[in-house]
């Protein structure tokens, strides 16, 4: 065995030896790119769990949130893959002068191909360090409305109410207007209209609109709710319902809203309030009477009047 195993690596030998070019004064063999290949392989998996080890444990027991455990994780990571990136060439020895010239061109013929990358790039280093959005947060882009997932270097993650995971590139956070619900507090205020025919009660209408926010277990007592008397419309008596509520995602604060909307409308059906509706009045100005003609028949020729056929 241990014969075979000395012929076999013998035999292998000029091929790991083969010299294929040379970088910075030193022969770059098929052996060194294996073993420089073996290091970043090993390496990027220890330095994924050493990260995720920090990330997971010892941040969140130093009283470290979720949304900064991560993005320290993040950092960690790419900080420990740059250094095994090192160790590899360092254990290839291959010097780093010897990508001067190479990487300069290299990087000019990258930059102008690879604009939106870099922008995302440098854009998700940016949202790792200033942390405006940060995992669990509840964003809303646009008409885009989801929780904040995963936080990367080129995009970002976002799991929307419908359980659809949406990839957004970081530049999108930095260049567009973000709100972000939950950024420091997940205590938000929610509006609802609420429109009545004219000549209802206005302190009826009032009362029950508070009885409905009172009676919700998931509407905050502190701040205090709040009914407004808004302005007079053309069809009805503008009201709002304005609330605090706690939320976590889209869907939380749909469900509270909708509890409301059933609520009032029960509510107001018991006091006899009739919530409004678009109507219209019709006033015809004609200098003399409309003729009005009835037919069983839209086809049947008109006929002519009794006056008409006498003789």
């Amino acid at each position: 065995m241990g014969e075979q195993l000395s012929g076999w690596i013998e035999g292998i030998e000029p091929f790991w030896n083969l010299g294929l070019l040379t970088v910075g004064g030193a022969p770059l063999t098929p052996g060194k790119i294996l073993t420089a290949i073996a290091v970043v392989a090993v390496g990027g998996l220890v330095a994924r769990r050493l990260s995720h080890a920090l990330g997971g444990r010892m941040l969140r027991r130093m009283g470290f949130d979720e949304g900064a455990s991560h993005a320290l994780e993040q950092l960690a990571f790419y900080v420990m893959l740059a250094c095994v990136l090192l160790l590899a060439l360092r254990t290839v020895e291959i010097p780093l002068t010897a990508f001067a010239v190479v990487g300069g061109a290299l990087a000019i013929g990258v930059g102008f191909g690879s604009q939106n990358v870099v922008n995302n790039f440098i854009s998700g280093l940016i949202l790792l360090a200033e942390r405006p959005i940060k995992v669990g947060d509840l964003v809303q882009l646009d008409d885009l409305w989801g929780n904040v997932e995963r936080v990367g270097l080129r995009s970002t993650r976002i799991r929307t109410g419908d359980n659809a995971h949406i990839i957004v590139p970081n530049a999108s956070f930095l260049e567009n207007n973000v709100t972000n619900w939950t950024h420091r507090n997940p205590e938000v205020r929610a509006k609802i209209p609420v429109g009545v025919i004219y000549g209802s009660s206005v302190a009826d209408v009032k009362r029950l609109l508070r009885q409905a926010m009172d009676e919700h277990p998931k509407v905050l007592e502190s701040p205090e709710p709040l009914v407004l008397f808004r302005s007079f419309g053309n069809d009805a008596l503008l009201f709002e319902m304005w609330f605090w509520l706690r939320i976590h995602n889209y869907t939380s604060r749909a469900v509270v809203e909708s509890d409301l909307h059933e609520r009032v409308d029960e509510l107001f059906r018991e006091a006899g309030l009739v919530i409004a509706f678009p109507q219209r009045d019709v006033h015809l100005d004609s200098a003399r009477p409309i003729e009005i003609r009835m037919t069983t028949d839209p086809d049947e020729e008109p006929r002519p009047s009794d006056e008409g056929t006498r003789p």
